[in-house]
């Protein structure tokens, strides 16, 4: 069993009246005390984070003092161990000092010298644990930096959320558009908390056929149901320490829903087919790209689920609200893919940049990235809404001279503008910001013509 934080000292002697007259000592200055007969397996007991110090004899039956020495900074460098030593092993105790010890009291000793001590050495520990948490801290931002790029005001308030919900031992909902990287945040949030150590299962639900799903979630023992011939762990019990992420929670049945209703409640699972209720500690993160209480109020959401899961929701902003952000997730999964392939980085030209600005991004991170590994390919790219009218995509890595680019660039703001909905070449016009004779001239230039405007009134062509 590890030892609990609140602890302060541990205390090891094997003299039992030297080690109670310690203890009171300790207690009388209202310093909380664990006092051990032996040291052997202590450093199991002990972790990283453990915020006392270590008080122990030198000469000991089984592990001596310098012995524990060596194995608790094996673990913890930081971790202020003292030493008592009787007059002759004051040289054994330079040795221990040089080898990493705190300090050592040479028998008899004075009570405040201890306390002194130990005080100091408590003080030193916090130190050391605060400018741990800090670099942490430091490192998980650069970490959330790193895979969540943007320097929008959405993307650093998501960054913010997930900071301060990963620390915590919240459900979460994550709520976002098709490819907005729902499991990408759902992963930060595993690797940024204190589960980081045990397994990250991730499994979507939209992807289960109904007929396996409560056993792919669930499990089942021996001859639950046909075919059922042994045992299987199910998703849930295999993500037990951990985090379990469940996408498309939306596509869950109803009957489904009930099961993870009182898994979330109560933090137990039953296999199909089995008696046995196993104790689960387990994160859930789920994920859907749909409004839940509107799925609640038409009945294909249960809503006592909707607002069990609804408690720390996180909205994942889709790509056409980031602004900049998309030129440098292009770049930045371009230069990785030129990476990858072995090939040289291509920089953006001012037309391509403001083409991807403009572009609506439906298919948000997950297109832009297929995007980013064509042209970092080399390869012409078509972007999603401009499909129908090839024109429109100027996305090469090697680019013509500068009229041509120009040119392109001029046809791709056209063919872009076409595509939405317009009442009016004056309409148009104007959101060209152009007038309508010049319109009629780069139309003409260009082969394009109004008539293939998303809408538009034939009155007023």
């Amino acid at each position: 069993m590890s030892i609990d934080n609140q602890i302060q000292v541990v205390l090891i002697d094997d003299d039992p009246h030297l080690r109670q007259a310690l203890c009171q000592t300790l207690d009388l200055a209202g310093l909380k005390v664990l006092p051990l007969g032996e040291a052997s397996g202590l450093t199991a007991r002990l972790s990283r984070d453990w915020s006392g110090v270590v008080v122990s004899d030198i000469r000991m039956p089984g592990m001596d003092g310098l012995e524990l020495l060596a194995e608790l900074h094996g673990q913890d460098p930081d971790l202020p161990v003292l030493l008592i030593t009787g007059h002759g092993d004051v040289p054994l105790a330079v040795q221990a000092m040089r080898a990493g010890a705190y300090d050592f009291l040479e028998k008899p000793f004075a009570s405040d010298a201890l306390l002194d001590s130990v005080r100091r050495a408590l003080a030193l520990r916090r130190l050391v644990l605060d400018n741990r948490s800090l670099r942490l801290a430091l490192s998980d931002r650069q970490q959330l930096s790193t895979r969540l790029v943007g320097h929008s005001p959405q993307m650093l308030r998501l960054r913010e959320q997930i900071g301060a919900l990963a620390a915590t031992k919240a459900d979460v909902l994550i709520l976002g558009e098709t490819g907005a990287g729902k499991e990408v945040v759902a992963r930060a949030l595993h690797d940024l908390s204190s589960r980081r150590s045990g397994p990250f299962v991730a499994i979507n639900a939209g992807a289960l056929a109904e007929s396996v799903v409560e056993s792919e979630l669930f499990g089942h023992e021996p001859g639950a149901f046909t075919g059922a011939q042994k045992r299987r762990i199910g998703k849930f019990e295999f993500a037990n320490g951990g985090t379990l992420f469940l996408d498309e929670i939306e596509s869950m049945s109803l009957d489904v829903q009930v099961k993870l209703l009182r898994l979330l409640q109560e933090r137990v699972v039953e296999r199909l087919g089995g008696n046995q209720l196993i104790a689960l500690d387990i994160r859930i993160i789920a994920a859907t790209k749909e409004d839940l209480r509107q799925a609640a109020d038409q009945g294909r959401f249960r809503a006592d689920l909707y607002y069990r899961l609804n408690v720390a929701p996180l909205r994942i902003p889709p790509l056409r609200e980031r602004g900049e952000d998309a030129l440098m997730l292009f770049q930045h999964f371009a230069d990785e893919a030129s990476s990858r392939h072995g090939l040289p980085l291509h920089e953006l030209q001012p037309g391509q940049r403001a083409l991807l600005l403009r572009h609506s991004w439906p298919g948000n991170v997950r297109e832009l990235q297929n995007a980013a590994e064509r042209f970092a390919l080399g390869l012409e790219l078509a972007l999603d809404s401009t499909l129908d009218n090839p024109s429109a995509s100027i996305l090469t890595s090697t680019p013509g001279g500068l009229s041509e680019q120009v040119e392109q660039f001029e046809k791709s703001l056209i063919a872009a503008e076409l595509t939405r909905p317009h009442s009016s070449m004056r309409s148009l016009a104007e959101a060209l910001g152009v007038p309508r004779k010049t319109l009629h001239d780069k139309l003409r230039k260009h082969g394009l013509n109004f008539a293939d405007s998303a809408s538009h009134s034939a009155d007023d062509e």
